[in-house]
């Protein structure tokens, strides 16, 4: 019996989207690998059958920080009610905390939490920098994952691990919504970091007992509320195939004759949205001329595959003539980035429905 299906193949990914570099030389010789999504056919989970942990070394050089929006901010306001109201008067841990800003947000409304993150800058004491470890012993009453599970292999044995150290407890999940990234036909949100890519009814199979699960950030994420001692290795649901779309690439080919056509744009998002699009757009012959982005820490740095300097809005705005073109790479910042400009340019957005 066949075990694996094949569903998506991208070739020479850059294996960090988010890590930022000094030098285009550097950027554009940086370490790259395959992806090749198959579903497992045992499971139903959907995974890079070709990624290699070993390649996956995190630094501060990484930033994926993306509390500078104030979109954003209010996906993490929506966040914390729901912890709020399923681990009010809990001790948490949150593993893979980033630059803490989520962590510092449940402390700000009485939270008793611990982070743990390589990537970590700050100088709060409440931040392990390092990966959490089973070994450190400690325990709390809720687990947060946040952007995590898709980095992991093995991701139910993850789970399982967290279950054996912490005794049991609850955990919150948020990941990235696979079926959102279907159905907008998103080929620039599929990257050699993220490992699995998750749909809301894998979650049903993987846990025993879920309290609440559904959709944030309009669709582009997923999270679930569950008992962490009903972990299980979820079974295929022959019912619940994956159909993964077949003109899932044909935007690609799209955006790249009018974009040739075009002698200048700039694409507005430099993190991973952003770092795929402008490497699929450069094999295109579309080669993207400016990038910019309102996190200062990726500012003057340059995006990993393509070298491309990324640039603050005050400094793009000084290069720009109104009514310029600006790809929007996150339609959720759409109303941010008019706001931030004067709305004196002619922005677009990738979405497959928006074309």
């Amino acid at each position: 019996m066949k075990r694996y299906l094949e569903i998506y193949r991208a070739e020479q990914l850059p294996i960090f989207q988010n890590q930022m570099f000094h030098s285009e030389k550097e950027a554009i010789n940086c370490v790259r690998g395959d992806v090749v999504l198959v579903q497992n056919l045992k499971t139903g989970l959907i995974f890079n059958q070709v990624f290699k942990s070993e390649l996956m070394k995190y630094n501060a050089d990484y930033q994926n920080e993306q509390a500078v929006s104030t979109f954003f901010q209010w996906h993490l306001q929506d966040v914390s009610e729901i912890i709020q109201k399923h681990f009010q008067g809990h001790s948490l841990i949150e593993v893979g905390c980033g630059k803490g800003h989520f962590l510092e947000q449940l402390q700000g409304i009485g939270f008793d939490i611990t982070g743990w993150d390589p990537t970590y800058e700050g100088s709060n004491p409440s931040i392990v920098k390092k990966f959490f470890s089973p070994e450190a012993g400690q325990r709390a009453e809720g687990i947060i994952l946040r952007h995590v599970l898709e980095h992991v292999q093995e991701p139910v044995e993850f789970i399982s691990k967290l279950r054996d150290v912490n005794g049991g407890g609850k955990i919150y999940i948020e990941v990235p919504c696979f079926d959102w990234i279907c159905e907008h036909r998103a080929w620039f949100d599929i990257f050699y970091e993220h490992v699995n890519y998750f749909r809301l009814t894998d979650f049903s199979r993987m846990f025993g007992s879920v309290y609440e699960a559904g959709h944030t950030f309009n669709g582009q994420y997923l999270y679930v509320v569950a008992d962490l001692a009903t972990i299980r290795v979820p079974d295929y649901d022959a019912q619940d195939r994956f159909e993964f779309p077949g003109d899932f690439f044909d935007t690609v080919e799209q955006l790249a004759v009018r974009l040739r056509a075009q002698s200048k744009y700039t694409v507005w998002g430099g993190a991973s949205k952003g770092v795929i699009f402008a490497l699929f757009m450069e094999r295109a012959g579309a080669k993207v001329e400016m990038v910019i982005d309102i996190n200062p820490a990726k500012q003057g740095k340059f995006l990993a595959a393509t070298g491309i300097k990324v640039l603050s809005p005050e400094d793009a705005m000084c290069r720009l003539s109104p009514g310029a073109d600006v790809y929007v790479m996150n339609g959720n910042y759409l109303n941010e980035v008019k706001n931030l400009t004067a709305n004196q340019f002619n922005y677009l957005l990738v979405e497959h429905e928006r074309l």
